[in-house]
């Protein structure tokens, strides 16, 4: 949101109560001006009120919500059904809105879990298997809303208007103290940690996927586990199309997690 004011253009985004718009506006202030640029309508990912009119006059639809707990539940549709219903209502209310393109927000989750993981890097070409009970809720749910949004596209013969983008972890600065589990990973090294398992984490730093959105926006191309399973495992992700085909380029891990954490302790020393 922030990058898209940034940059111009004029930003309609979704809450499921407008009691939240102010919040919002407050958590963005200090970046850029919140003016008339911005607007807000109401939807939710389980129901179909309120997308139509939140895409009508879009240009371009970003969709980026999905659940992500901190805890696993125990029935993983608690996070599938949202995931992949939500993707498909977004995705079909910009298509028939006449969006010219919508960049759909998936995950890494929806790659690593290849059978080639570990041969060697990744591309959009492999998928986690969505039919795998060893994965965590939330891997399975990003895989199966991906593969929704695909075969909706395919099916209407407008695959051409769909980007998705891929990240792994997303770090960087925090605007509020409505946190992502994953800033977890960066508090948890802040307060400290008997030991640290041997497993690893792709990291992005949320400004470069922000980025990265924004230039999906207009990509004209028609050719267009559970954590212990995964200990003592290296996984390769490449963005190497992102790269080439975009021009995209990220800032180096290390300056993404410390400006996290640098924020982090601004944010609790303010809440203090």
């Amino acid at each position: 949101m922030v990058e898209l004011l940034r940059r111009g253009y004029r930003v309609r985004t979704t809450v499921r109560d407008l009691a939240r718009e102010e919040r919002v506006r407050a958590a963005i202030g200090g970046e850029v001006e919140s003016d008339e640029r911005l607007s807000f309508a109401v939807a939710d990912l389980l129901h179909d009120d309120g997308w139509q009119q939140a895409a009508t006059g879009c240009e371009y639809v970003l969709h980026v919500a999905s659940p992500f707990p901190r805890r696993q539940p125990k029935d993983p549709d608690e996070l599938i059904v949202p995931a992949r219903e939500g993707t498909v209502r977004a995705l079909r209310a910009g298509l028939d809105a006449g969006a010219r393109r919508v960049v759909v927000t998936s995950s890494v989750a929806a790659i690593r879990g290849s059978a080639a993981a570990g041969s060697r890097p990744l591309t959009e070409e492999d998928w986690s298997d969505p039919t795998d009970t060893g994965m965590t809720p939330y891997a399975r749910s990003k895989t199966v809303a991906e593969l929704a949004a695909w075969e909706l596209v395919r099916e209407r013969g407008e695959a051409e208007r769909l980007a998705v983008v891929n990240p792994g972890a997303i770090l960087g600065p925090v605007r509020s103290d409505d946190l992502s589990y994953s800033l977890e990973l960066v508090q948890r090294l802040l307060r400290g940690m008997p030991g640290v398992p041997r497993i690893g984490f792709s990291v992005v730093d949320v400004r470069d996927v922000a980025g990265l959105e924004v230039r999906a926006m207009a990509l004209l191309d028609p050719g267009v586990r559970s954590i212990v399973g995964d200990l003592g495992k290296r996984v390769e992700v490449s963005s190497e199309k992102a790269r080439t085909r975009l021009g995209w380029s990220t800032r180096p891990p290390e300056e993404t997690i410390v400006d996290c954490a640098r924020s982090l302790i601004d944010a609790e020393a303010k809440g203090a």
